[in-house]
């Protein structure tokens, strides 16, 4: 393995090249869930309905699903420095081909562009914190990683919504065309040269789910994550349902359900380390609840801000426990294994932001959530069996090797 090229320094610290990698992973997420907070004002520009204007989050997710397998493959040697600033400049046309989009076919455009950075940064950076840190702190190292996932919750979407709601939707995806150009910048002089560890090939990322654990954790995030994005596609005409949340309010709320997610990522990754299995099931049951009781909860104001602070706790522990069991169920094919995840996760995304409008579209926002939780129970149910089950598996196994010999 590869140790020659971690910084110096403090080995408890997080060094800067980590700090660049979390920037990346804040900004493409933001700009991939960017739709989400501006649903409505997209929606009504562009004269879409609330379940056509979601192909917005749909579209890039369903690219990145099939770039993050292909990406690292296509760059094979290349250096993984030089392939994220690449990645991070191309995110910054893509925003601002968003921003001038005439129609909303141009936008979406722009919109399978920020899938295919989105899927190629993930493939490559979830899986970089062994090379960078010491190895008692990859585990703090990969959840600063990810944190730029529920960071982007707690400032980008926000600010985002923010800003549409004073000077347009158009004026939020140019912020962002500067910002990607701003953090590839950073990436170049932060991170060191990442020369690639052996090229990936498309056969190794299709082996790699061969492993039954592996194929354990995909089966749960593939539930729980389609779940998630159900719901949370529609968060803000749910949180809309509740009386007395006007539009301030509800960009409040985003903030208040991203801090959650900033807190639940770092308790995950305290945790994970520990028993990633049981961190994500763990996640995968409050996720459940949280959404499900949205439902009824939406006509009181206080009620639904608790759920919405709870959902966030749950989903911001749902990355780093899963990468956290990927890696430890394929230790030998980190980059393999990242890229597969990237791209379950993205495909999740999308078809969790498409099943979430067609049930927006038939049943009202609702739907979107009562499908959401349905699909985060099914995540918990199968993880609960797989683990009853590998343990039943285990006490054979050890009940097989004491029998005395014939």
């Amino acid at each position: 393995m590869d140790r020659t090229i971690r910084q110096a320094g403090d080995r408890r610290a997080i060094p800067p090249s980590v700090l660049a990698l979390a920037t990346a992973t804040f900004c493409v997420v933001t700009t991939e869930m960017l739709p989400v907070g501006l649903l409505t004002s997209l929606g009504r520009g562009l004269r879409t309905s609330v379940g056509t204007t979601g192909l917005t989050v749909t579209l890039p997710g369903l690219v990145a699903a099939l770039a993050a397998p292909l990406l690292p493959v296509a760059a094979r040697r290349a250096d993984r420095r030089t392939v994220l600033c690449v990645l991070l400049a191309v995110l910054a046309a893509a925003n601002a081909l968003s921003a001038l989009a005439p129609g909303f076919g141009v936008l979406l455009l722009g919109r399978a562009l920020v899938g295919v950075c989105t899927g190629g940064v993930w493939a490559v950076a979830a899986g970089l914190a062994v090379r960078l840190v010491p190895e008692e702190s990859e585990g703090r190292a990969t959840a600063v990683i990810f944190s730029g996932t529920a960071v982007a919750s707690v400032l980008g979407v926000p600010a985002g919504t923010l800003m549409g709601a004073l000077v347009g939707w158009r004026w939020a995806f140019a912020a962002m065309a500067l910002l990607a150009l701003v953090v590839a910048a950073l990436l170049a002089a932060l991170l060191p040269p990442l020369p690639t560890e052996g090229a990936v090939r498309l056969g190794e990322v299709a082996g790699v789910i061969r492993i039954p654990a592996v194929r354990a954790v995909l089966l749960v995030v593939a539930l729980l994550v389609t779940g998630h994005f159900a719901a949370y596609t529609y968060v803000r005409p749910a949180l809309e349902r509740a009386p007395g949340l006007g539009a301030g309010a509800v960009g409040a709320l985003l903030l208040v359900y991203g801090a959650a997610g900033v807190a639940g990522n770092f308790l995950g990754g305290a945790a994970a380390p520990r028993g990633p299995r049981r961190a994500l099931l763990v996640v995968s049951a409050v996720l459940a609840g949280s959404v499900l009781l949205s439902v009824p909860a939406g006509g009181s104001p206080p009620a639904a801000v608790a759920l919405l602070v709870v959902w966030g706790l749950a989903y911001g522990g749902v990355s780093v426990s899963a990468q956290n069991w990927l890696m430890a169920a394929a230790p030998g094919r980190r980059e393999a294994a990242s890229a597969l995840f990237a791209g379950l996760f993205n495909a999740a995304i999308a078809l969790g932001a498409l099943l979430g409008g067609r049930a927006a579209d038939r049943f009202q926002v609702a739907g979107a959530l009562w499908l959401g939780g349905a699909l985060a129970v099914l995540a918990s149910a199968a993880g609960a069996l797989m683990t009853v089950m590998r343990a039943g598996r285990e006490s054979r196994t050890t009940r097989g090797t004491s029998r005395p010999a014939d």
